[in-house]
C-alpha cells in the first residue's frame, strides 16, 4: 500500500479482527501478534505480552516507500530500529508459511495496523489482519474488573 492509497470502509470489513478473537487466535498458538508501534511507544506506553515488535516505519524505509510527513516525525521521535530484509522477510515467512500463523498487526488504536495489514498482504501474505483498537482496547481490556460468578445453585 502505498502512501497515496487509503484504506476503504471495505477493506477494513475485510483486514480487521477484534481484539478477543485476536488474543485467544493467539492463545491457541495460531496467530501471532505482530506489534507495529516505534520503539519509544513500547517504552513509553508498555508492551504487549508474547507479541513481535516489528516497528512499520522502518519496515517501510527499508522496502524503500516512501514515508508521509507524519510518518517521518513519528520516525524521526526515536531511535530507529535496524531492520534489514533477509532477517524481516525470514521471520515473517517463518510465522506465516512454515508455522501457518495469521499475522494479528496491532498498533496504538488500530489505524496504523490497517495499513500494515494491508501492506502485507500486498507483498504476498493473505492471513495478515489488524487488530481493532490497538493497544488502546488491549490496555482497556486489561483493567476491565472481572465480575464475580454468582454460586452455582443446585
Amino acid at each position: 500500500m502505498t502512501n497515496e492509497q487509503s484504506v476503504t470502509p471495505k477493506d477494513i470489513a475485510h483486514l480487521e479482527m477484534s481484539l478477543p478473537s485476536a488474543l485467544e487466535l493467539t492463545r491457541l498458538g495460531l496467530a501471532t501478534l505482530i506489534d507495529i508501534r516505534q520503539t519509544f511507544e513500547i517504552e513509553m506506553k508498555g508492551a504487549i505480552p508474547d507479541s513481535l515488535h516489528i516497528p512499520l516505519f522502518e519496515v517501510k524505509v527499508m522496502l524503500g516507500h516512501a514515508l508521509s510527513e507524519d510518518e517521518q516525525d513519528i520516525l524521526d521521535a526515536g531511535k530507529p530500529k535496524d531492520i534489514d530484509a533477509k532477517s524481516f522477510f525470514t521471520m515473517i515467512n517463518q510465522l506465516h508459511h512454515a508455522r501457518d500463523n495469521l499475522l494479528l498487526c496491532i498498533c496504538n488504536s488500530g489505524r496504523r495496523s490497517l495499513s500494515a495489514a494491508a501492506l502485507l498482504r500486498s507483498m504476498g501474505y493473505p492471513k495478515a489482519l489488524s487488530v481493532a483498537g490497538g493497544f488502546q482496547a488491549w490496555k482497556k481490556l486489561q483493567t476491565v474488573p472481572i465480575a464475580p460468578t454468582a454460586p452455582s445453585t443446585p
